[in-house]
């Protein structure tokens, strides 16, 4: 059957309710333009677009679809702790994609960090984080001895382990990086405590990663007058984050941002609930509303959060880099108003700062029942809600078992016995799910799913838009599920 001209179908796609136009897409445009903003620091793929035969639009197929869900997808698998394995999975709607992940052992202290970055403004200060923030945090945690140690022996590699690094930095950025890095580490070591308390670590981490991105602009301005217009894209772009630090029962996630954590708890009678660990920092919250006016003067609460945005331009209310928002604005007029005009400056900038990467850290006690959480940026939760989301993959850990082979329970099994497990396979298998990995599962399901399940058209027409119209219909999504060994919580001590 024939598609319909593409056109025909956006007016379409735009007079359905089914699909969310992102309300932050025509700011995030126009403030990566007039900022002059580097679009990537390295190479992305671009997102697939549908061809066209005698004008009309062909769609791509279910296999391509399932290419196309298919090509950021990772596993991996672990033989000790309270985390088996994770599935990872990225879809861009930007191009370059804006979101970025990162999955990471400490070596030098017992835990496992995991992130999800969501860049706004271009990808640059997203992507720059992700290759900086487990370092930070995992010697963050390190006792003096071992903090030491590191000092003399020079090699921050030995940090940490991470999986699936598929981000380059450019090399004069790395000499800068490393040198703040040092500093930061023989700072530690001079203010360390044997004692360190997770939460506060973590917070003095985040913290300290966006001090040093502002640092590594003004304080060369400082010195020699001259702007790095690559540090400058990156502490003038943003990103908000979702970090987690696993170590056995422990779990501490720390959250900047409107990217969430959510684990998926099996109640006694085998039902699933949802815990997100989470809060927003956007208008819909509230408290944070209340902080934001609380630190300016009562003659700016019009304008301060407008249209549900800092400033009526920015919609996290926490974010790091962003130092647009950050910086006084003589600070701006000399840095960033030569490169990137007048509109560097908010309007209505007279309290600075406005913005903080201040973190807020959850812990939760991992118990038997948690059987898995759900780390993503806000392009999931835009389509589905935390419930959906656990139910999805609870789905998928039922039916995912059938893409292993049948193993007899016993040598000794009778034919019939025989026949009856192959029964009940052949019937259980009707809920297989069609992708291995769970991130993928909730990617398909997030653009394509309705009430009666995944529709290819609907899911083939949203994969196929190009990225200055499918940014009005869905955000870049990056998902990260990570599977909790039951058994091993069920023998940690209370």
């Amino acid at each position: 059957m024939n598609t319909p001209p593409k056109n025909v179908l956006l007016k379409t796609l735009l007079k359905s309710n089914q699909y969310k136009i992102k309300h932050n897409y025509y700011n995030n445009v126009a403030r990566a333009r007039y900022l002059g903003v580097p679009r990537s620091l390295h190479t992305t793929n671009r997102a697939y677009h549908s061809a066209k035969k005698d004008g009309i639009a062909v769609l791509p197929s279910p296999q391509e679809v399932t290419t196309i869900l298919r090509k950021n997808e990772f596993n991996k698998e672990f033989t000790s702790g309270s985390v088996k394995s994770y599935d990872s999975n990225q879809l861009a709607s930007n191009d370059p994609i804006e979101d970025t992940r990162c999955e990471a052992q400490c070596k030098m202290t017992p835990g496992l960090l995991m992130g999800v970055f969501d860049g706004h403004g271009g990808p640059s200060c997203a992507q720059v984080i992700s290759k900086r923030m487990l370092s930070y945090i995992a010697a963050a945690l390190l006792p003096p001895d071992k903090l030491k140690k590191l000092i003399d022996e020079e090699d921050p590699d030995s940090l940490a382990e991470t999986y699936n690094d598929r981000v380059e930095i450019v090399e004069d950025l790395l000499d800068i990086y490393k040198n703040s890095f040092r500093t930061y580490l023989e700072e530690l070591a001079a203010n360390s405590t044997e004692a360190p308390d997770v939460k506060t670590r973590l917070e003095q981490a985040i913290m300290r990663l966006d001090q040093d991105i502002s640092k590594e602009v003004l304080e060369p301005y400082a010195a020699k007058g001259v702007v790095n217009p690559k540090t400058l894209s990156v502490a003038l772009s943003g990103a908000v984050v979702c970090v987690t630090h696993i170590d056995g029962p422990h779990l501490h996630v720390a959250n900047v941002g409107d990217c969430n954590a959510v684990i998926g708890t099996m109640t006694e009678d085998n039902h699933w609930i949802a815990k997100k660990i989470t809060k927003e920092h956007n208008a819909e919250n509230i408290d944070e509303l209340k902080r934001i006016w609380s630190e300016h003067p009562e003659s700016e609460k019009k304008t301060v959060v407008r249209r549900d945005r800092l400033l009526g331009e920015l919609a996290p209310l926490r974010s790091l880099g962003d130092y647009r928002y950050k910086w006084s604005a003589d600070t701006l007029k000399e840095v960033a108003v030569p490169m990137m005009g007048p509109r560097a400056i908010p309007a209505n900038y007279f309290s600075p700062p406005y913005l903080s990467a201040q973190p807020d850290v959850y812990y939760h006690r991992l118990t038997p029942k948690d059987k898995f959480m759900i780390l993503a940026s806000d392009g999931l939760w835009d389509m589905l809600t935390p419930l959906q989301s656990v139910k999805l993959v609870g789905e998928h850990m039922k039916g995912k078992v059938f893409f292993n082979p049948l193993k007899l329970p016993r040598k000794d099994i009778a034919l019939g016995d025989i026949n009856d497990l192959l029964s009940h396979r052949r019937e259980s298998l009707k809920s297989k799910p069609k992708d291995r990995n769970a991130a993928t599962h909730l990617l398909r399901h997030a653009i394509g799913g309705t009430e009666y399940g995944v529709d290819h058209a609907r899911l083939a027409h949203l994969l196929s838009l190009a990225p200055d119209v499918s940014r009005m219909f869905r955000d870049d999504i990056t998902v990260t599920v990570l599977y909790f060994d039951s058994e091993f919580l069920r023998h940690c001590p209370s």
